[in-house]
Order: structure tokens, then C-alpha cells, then sequence
């Protein structure tokens, strides 16, 4: 798939219009054949829909959620504004776990679990605002056991956060910098080093928000406010741009039995040619599926 930069003429489709403020964080649940999502904020809420009989279920959060994880027993952990918690979607317990480290103004925010189990969890600095760009109490952090332990500091808003396929490379982005950071990440440890610049937006070409990666390596963005997904290869080349239908995508996963269903969630925040169809949930055939999405250890 290597080659020049094309924009790719594939159809999304909006299959759920789930009135979402700031959709975010979908996953693919391989075994209950089900996406899940957040609703961040407006109100705060976690989401399921299973394509095969189209039921919507919604379970609304006491605070801002910013991610979740699947975990092997069927439930999820969950990432609320001060810390992490446990949830049963079979009946609605929500069992804290672990408080947030970072300043009372800064969010748990997006969130990835790697390889080994291991989740990340990125901050947001509610401080930064147009205006007050020098606001970085946010961190990202790795979840070690009963603790949240800062990895990374001096964050505004942590975005763009997926795992390599083989478990040896993070990517992140501190996102007002418009640019993709990637680190070499030890599997054993959990360590990460050697920092470069993967990638990076120019003016006028969106944002970065959410991001995944599929089976082959490639990296996938959703370039909130451009109205489309972009695909990195593994060598920082972007590969492929694929335009929407809506101008906000915030997140992406792959999906369905095959993996090979991207799924897209998208936010009514101003930030591009706001359309009415923002809030909803598309999918779309890139042509490439994913991996199957890991679990949190417990």
C-alpha cells in the first residue's frame, strides 16, 4: 500500500445518530459483537450498539468521562475526570478503583490499553484555552498496578494516543502542538524512549484527535475539523486521506467480525463546517482491517 499520498473515494455511511456532544473512545467487543463509545461530556455517558439488532444502549457517568478499556471478564474500566474506575454494563456498578494524580483542573482524559495490558491514560488542562496556551499541567500516565505513574509531563491536551500491532512503539500527541509524537516503548517494562516526530498537521489542515492503527502498521487519524481520516505508514509517510461526509471525527476502531469495519465517532464542537450530522457514529471498508482490541490486565 505504499505509495503516494491519494484521498481515497470511500463512502462512510452514519449508522447510529446518537446525538453525541463529543463522541469518543470506540472499542470493538469481539465477543459481545458490539461497539462501545463515550459521550465525554453534555452529559457525560458510555455507549453500546450492536449492529445485528441494532440496539442502543446508554448508561449515563456521575463526571466527565474521557476513555474506556475492555477487560477479559466482559466488564470495562472505566476513565472519569479524577480517576479510574470498574463498571458492569450488566448492571450499571460503577466501583472506583484508583484517584487521578494531576491538579483538580486537569481531566483524565484519552485513554489506549497496549499489548501486554498495560493502560495510558492522556490529561487535559481545562487552563489552555485560545488565550492561554501555556497551560500543561496535563501529563500521560500508565496505570502500574494500584497507582497511576506520570510518564510523560508538561501535556495541554493529550490526543492522537495508539499502539504499534507488535507492542514496541507508542504514539501520542500533546494536540494544540499539531504534532505526532513516537516513542520506542519496552513491552517488559513499559518504558518509553527515543522520542521523534511522527508526523505533524500544517495550518488550516484540522486538528488531531483521536487515532488507531491496523493490522499492517498503518496509523489512522481522525483529523477533527478536516472533515476527514488520515492513514501514516509505519515510516511517517502519509499514505492515504479519506474524506467524510462530516467535518468533527474525533475517534476510530476497527470493528465487526472481520475487523475490517472502521468505525468513527464525531463531536458537535465547532471546530470545522459544523454539520448537522456531527454527533452521530459512521462506518466505513478501508480496504485493511485491524487487530482485535486488548484487554487491561487485571
Amino acid at each position: 500500500m505504499a505509495g503516494a499520498m491519494v484521498d481515497t473515494p470511500i463512502h462512510a455511511q452514519r449508522v447510529l445518530d446518537a446525538g453525541n456532544h463529543l463522541g469518543e473512545t470506540p472499542l470493538w467487543s469481539a465477543a459481545e459483537r458490539a461497539l462501545y463509545w463515550i459521550n465525554c461530556e453534555n452529559p457525560p455517558q458510555i455507549h453500546r450498539w450492536r449492529p445485528a439488532d441494532g440496539r442502543h444502549s446508554v448508561w449515563p457517568m456521575p463526571e466527565r468521562v474521557g476513555g474506556i478499556a475492555l477487560r477479559r471478564n466482559g466488564n470495562l474500566l472505566v476513565v472519569l475526570a479524577r480517576g479510574i474506575h470498574d463498571f458492569d454494563p450488566g448492571t450499571g456498578t460503577l466501583t472506583p478503583r484508583i484517584d487521578s494524580p494531576l491538579p483538580a483542573h486537569v481531566s483524565l482524559h484519552e485513554c489506549q490499553c497496549d499489548r501486554q495490558g498495560r493502560l495510558w491514560v492522556g490529561g487535559y488542562d481545562h487552563n489552555f484555552t485560545p488565550t492561554t496556551r501555556d497551560a500543561k499541567d496535563a501529563a500521560l500516565l500508565r496505570l502500574d498496578g494500584d497507582k497511576l505513574t506520570v510518564v510523560v509531563r508538561d501535556i495541554s491536551v493529550a490526543n492522537g494516543l495508539a499502539i504499534s500491532p507488535d507492542g514496541t512503539r507508542l504514539y501520542f500527541a500533546d494536540a494544540p502542538t499539531r504534532r505526532i509524537d513516537r516513542y520506542e516503548l519496552d513491552p517488559a517494562s513499559g518504558r518509553l524512549s527515543g522520542r521523534n516526530t511522527f508526523g505533524a498537521l500544517s495550518p488550516g489542515e484540522g486538528f488531531i484527535d483521536g487515532a488507531t492503527v491496523d493490522a499492517e502498521g498503518g496509523y489512522w487519524l481522525a483529523n477533527v475539523g478536516a472533515a476527514a481520516l488520515r492513514r501514516y505508514l509505519p515510516d511517517g509517510t502519509l499514505q492515504r486521506q479519506v474524506p467524510l461526509p462530516v467535518s468533527n471525527p474525533t475517534n476510530l476502531t476497527f470493528g465487526g467480525a472481520e475487523l475490517d469495519t472502521l468505525y468513527v465517532t464525531t463531536t458537535r464542537l465547532p471546530l470545522g463546517a459544523n454539520h448537522a450530522a456531527n454527533g452521530g457514529v459512521y462506518a466505513l471498508k478501508p480496504g485493511i482491517a485491524g487487530s482485535p482490541e486488548p484487554f487491561v490486565a487485571d
